[in-house]
C-alpha cells in the first residue's frame, strides 16, 4: 500500500518535537500532577507498605494500632530514662 502526500506530511508533523522558538517558558507554569499535587495530598497521608508488612498489617486500622503502640511505648521509655 502507498502512502499519499498528506499521510507522509503527517508523519513527518508527528516526529518534530521540538519546541517552537515563539515560546517563552520562563511565562509557563508547572503545575505539580497525580501524587505529587498539594491540593490533592492536604489531609491525606498515604503511605505505600512492602509486600511482607502488608500481609501483618491488612487494613489502616491495624496500622494505626500498631503506631499508636509504638508512640506509647517510646513515651515510656524517655520517661524512665529521665
Amino acid at each position: 500500500m502507498k502512502k499519499n502526500s498528506t499521510m507522509k506530511q503527517n508523519d513527518d508533523e508527528l516526529d518534530d518535537f521540538e519546541l517552537k522558538e515563539e515560546y517563552d517558558l520562563s511565562q509557563m507554569t508547572i503545575l505539580p500532577k497525580g501524587r505529587f499535587d498539594p491540593k490533592r495530598r492536604l489531609g491525606n497521608n498515604v503511605i505505600v507498605l512492602e509486600p511482607d508488612v502488608a500481609k501483618a498489617f491488612p487494613n489502616d486500622e491495624a496500622v494505626n494500632e500498631a503506631l499508636r503502640l509504638l508512640l506509647q511505648a517510646s513515651k515510656l521509655l524517655k520517661s524512665q530514662a529521665a
